[in-house]
This record gives structure tokens, C-alpha cells and sequence, in this order.
């Protein structure tokens, strides 16, 4: 395994972890909206930071459904996978 490959699962690895921590998050603030005994400031704050959470989440899962789809058949039918060009963009 190169270093950068190396690189790479520990950024994947990173993005799993930082997908399940913005569900879990994202839970927490469901729960402490439905019970409805926060202020409406309070609430409102919990809100949009559910709206970010689920904009981070859903990109996340874009990003792995790419990924997913570089395996790609080739002319004898044969699967082949395609390394997934790296987003300059996410940093």
C-alpha cells in the first residue's frame, strides 16, 4: 500500500466517522426539538443546525455514492475500478 493510499483510507475513514457523529448530533437535536421545551430562540438555533447537519450528511452521501460508481464494466464485461478523483474543493 503506497502513502497515499494510506492517505486516503484514513480520510475515508475520517468521513465515516464524521458522518456518523453529524447523525448522531443530528438525532440529539430531533429528540430535544420533539419534546418542546426548549426557548423558540433555543429551538430555532437547534433548527438550523439540524438544516447544516442534514446539507453535510446528504453531501456525504453523494460523495460515497460516486465513489460506488466508479466501478465501471468494461468491453469483455470484466468489472473495473477507477480511482475517485479527489475534490480540492472539500478542504
Amino acid at each position: 500500500m503506497s502513502e497515499s493510499d494510506s492517505d486516503n483510507s484514513n480520510s475515508d475513514s475520517g468521513n465515516a466517522a464524521s458522518f456518523e457523529a453529524s447523525i448522531q448530533e443530528l438525532e440529539s437535536l430531533v429528540r430535544k426539538l420533539e419534546q418542546g421545551d426548549m426557548p423558540l430562540e433555543e429551538s430555532l438555533k437547534a433548527f438550523e443546525r439540524g438544516v447544516q447537519l442534514t446539507r453535510s450528511c446528504q453531501q456525504s452521501l453523494r460523495d460515497a455514492e460516486q465513489r460506488v460508481e466508479q466501478v465501471i464494466e468494461n468491453s469483455q464485461g470484466e468489472l473495473e475500478t477507477h480511482p475517485f478523483p479527489e475534490d480540492s474543493s472539500e478542504a
